[in-house]
């Protein structure tokens, strides 16, 4: 009557006694109950009431009983039929529960969490929750009053899971797993594999399907390859654009609006801010509570689903950021989950960051390693997305990671690097090529870790992509100088070419860059309005042109004016009433077009073989001109010109002679520039920057140009 039994299956339901079968039955509120035959319907035996409790129970024909039965109860206000719960048998197979307890099953959502599920013939959904230190676990929900006592579930001691099977509960109905702690506390927790969560501040789960197995195309897969234009349109869903001037779009319309917009303006990648489920809208997704949910702030999971079909029918892959690296400690999610730390580590100088107020996952314990290399496979799988972009893996990586000295425990080993989770990462990776061929990863990775995206087991971390965050920090900062100092910061340009080869590198304008005070895009150029816009083009046609794959986070592709802010839509006015403001997106569209259309630029975007210096010292006049190739020998050259000054009659070092075509100019009036240009140009017989011929062009102001044989 308490909820404080450890072994309600053990008591409740048939059992089979020295005086035959007997019948047990906790149902609180009842005045009578009588169980009949499933089949017929036929009354079998009245349950009597055991003393002053709420539990009933009588000897019934063994017979017919073992055939099938259910409860008639009369509540006292109406009759209704119930199906006994605790005459079912367990849920998890044997081998599904070995392989949770050793911490290899491969997908750890099929079996786990809530299932819709027939048995005997009756319908309903079996449930299943991880937590070994528990004295009790209970399923409560919509479906039984929030009542403990109702739904008492049975523990499997080889794997410390508790499950039952639920009759009448359906698709829908919300629930969460009621804890009674080895400590006695009674706890209220959300379902760590649950597939959908009411919104905020609501704090349960939601009964969803499991979503069905998501093929993924060859198409897609061909354009995640790392020889592949991969440029990725970054987008929060809630504040991309928003109706009535403060509604948060649905899944579906964002696949009605952001899919079109992404691909004319030439994307090939959408990728989210995290999108599983979350309690705090100032987290922008990156404390997530379900794991396992797509948020519910935008609609169902059959909504996110036809959102990522509608991208792959436009020709857009999804990408998703991931977020392994911390959890929130609210009440209702994974903190202290059994009464113990139990996905987290319990030294708070291995479990806690200070930065975030948040938990560290325990990557030391099979079962965390699980949930989280499941839950990778999870949204791959069944959703179809094409990668995740894994967040803040330096803090993974380093035990000592913005931690002071003694603030920190070391390995194993005695060193700071956290071995378990790079092990858990390898994992990931591994199982993610395995069974998800043609998907990628993604590191948003800080440091200079070596071998992020080297195979497994070449002792790398396994990654398809980095984030190139020391090329952003340089770039951000060399192009927010005026260019009156620049010549005293030539470096910022060219030390990245050290290192731009030694990973798969991504070249992140991310949000990050947007947020914090550091205002936007088009904020952080130096100079006057005209300045500004020149230099951002200037920026945008240097990224497009350097190798590594491209990422631009939304408002940033028509020069938003303010800083991204998580509870406004963007500024779409700006390009709706400025022309200097289409310039920008047009500007955006064609440097898509290029960088898919000409295989120089994307095509050895990860190897060295791609890139060759033409003229990289000329720190005085800040003008630095390169060859970007492709593997059939096929070439486009960039010049760049990272000051206000046109210079007429500049000749430039030409990779082959004859006819160059400019096919982009920065500096174009249709993109808002002066018209500064070229055209076509024939190479001179002089040579000129260790090249055997050479090419004399007007170099517009702040500009970046783009060429290739005529």
């Amino acid at each position: 009557m308490r909820a404080d039994h450890g072994d309600a299956f053990a008591v409740l339901g048939p059992h089979q006694t020295d005086a035959g079968l007997v019948v047990r039955a906790l149902l609180p509120g009842a005045r009578r109950v009588t169980v009949l035959q499933a089949d017929s319907g036929w009354p079998l035996a009245d349950l009597a009431r055991q003393g002053q409790s709420e539990v009933f129970a009588a000897l019934v024909p063994a017979a017919e009983a073992r055939l099938g039965y259910r409860f008639e109860v009369d509540w006292g206000t109406h009759f209704s039929h119930l199906e006994d719960p605790y005459r079912f048998p367990p849920v998890l197979g044997d081998t599904d529960v070995w392989l949770l307890a050793e911490g290899t099953h491969l997908r750890p959502f099929e079996q786990l969490g809530a299932h819709l599920h027939e048995m005997a013939g009756v319908r309903g959904v079996r449930f299943a929750v991880w937590a070994p230190h528990a004295r009790r676990v209970s399923v409560v929900g919509d479906f039984n009053q929030w009542d403990g006592r109702r739904h008492l579930m049975r523990l499997r001691r080889e794997c410390g899971v508790w499950e039952i099977f639920a009759p009448h509960v359906t698709a829908g109905d919300a629930y969460e797993f009621e804890i009674l702690s080895a400590q006695g506390q009674v706890l209220r927790k959300s379902d760590p594999y649950g597939f959908a969560a009411r919104l905020r501040p609501g704090t349960a789960s939601v009964v969803q399907p499991l979503p069905e197995p998501a093929v993924l195309p060859a198409q897609r897969a061909a354009a995640n390859r790392r020889d592949a234009p991969i440029s990725i349109y970054e987008v929060h869903p809630g504040s991309w654009r928003r109706k009535n001037g403060h509604e948060w779009l649905t899944w579906r319309e964002l696949a009605d609006s952001l899919v079109p917009y992404a691909k004319d303006l030439g994307f090939t990648h959408l990728e989210l801010m995290p999108v599983s489920e979350f309690p705090f809208d100032g987290s922008w997704g990156y404390q997530p509570i379900g794991l396992y949910a797509p948020t519910s702030r935008f609609g169902t999971p059959a909504d996110f689903r036809h959102f990522v079909q509608t991208a792959h029918a436009a020709g857009l892959g999804v990408i998703l950021d991931w977020v392994p690296a911390h959890f929130p400690t609210d009440p209702h999610g994974l903190g202290q989950f059994d009464g113990t730390a139990l996905y987290e580590y319990a030294d708070p100088r291995e479990g806690f960051h200070h930065d975030w107020n948040t938990l560290i996952f325990n990557y030391a314990r099979t079962e965390v390693r699980n949930y989280l290399v499941g839950n990778a496979l999870y949204w791959l799988e069944r959703y179809g997305v094409d990668g995740l972009r894994v967040d803040a893996v330096a803090s993974m990586l380093y035990r000592d990671y913005s931690r002071k000295s003694g603030e920190w425990v070391p390995n194993a080993q005695g060193g700071r690097e956290n071995l378990e989770a790079i092990d858990f990462l390898r994992r990931t990776n591994r199982v993610v090529g395995v069974e998800r061929p043609g998907a990628i990863t993604m590191a948003e990775e800080s440091t200079s870790f070596p071998g992020v995206t080297r195979p497994p087991e070449h002792g790398g971390l396994g990654f398809h992509f980095k984030w190139n965050m020391g090329w952003m920090n340089d770039t951000l900062a060399y192009t927010g100088i005026d260019p009156v100092f620049r010549p005293h910061h030539h470096q910022q340009v060219t030390f990245g070419l050290m290192y731009a080869h030694t990973e798969n590198f991504v070249l992140p304008l991310s949000h990050d860059e947007v947020v914090h005070g550091k205002g936007s895009m088009i904020g952080r150029m130096p100079g006057d309005m005209w300045q500004k816009f020149a230099g951002l083009r200037n920026l945008y046609g240097y990224l497009w042109a350097y190798p590594g794959k491209k990422l631009l986070f939304m408002g940033g592709e028509f020069a938003q004016w303010a800083e991204w802010n998580h509870d406004r839509s963007l500024d779409w006015h700006l390009p709706e009433q400025h022309a200097q403001h289409r310039g920008m997106q047009h500007l955006v569209r064609d440097l898509n077009q290029v960088y898919r259309h000409f295989p120089a630029l994307h095509e050895l975007d990860c190897e060295s073989e791609g890139f060759r210096w033409i003229c990289h010292d000329d720190r005085d006049h800040s003008v630095f001109a390169f060859e970007r190739r492709a593997r059939d020998g096929s070439v486009v050259l960039v010049v760049c010109n990272f000051t206000p000054v046109a210079r007429h009659g500049w000749r430039i070092g030409a990779p082959a002679p004859g006819a160059w075509r400019e096919i982009i100019n920065t500096d174009q009036p249709g993109y808002g520039g002066s018209g500064v240009g070229n055209g076509v140009l024939p190479t001179e017989p002089i040579a000129w920057h260790e090249r055997d011929q050479s090419l004399v062009m007007n170099l517009p102001p702040l500009a970046t140009l783009m060429w290739v044989l005529a």
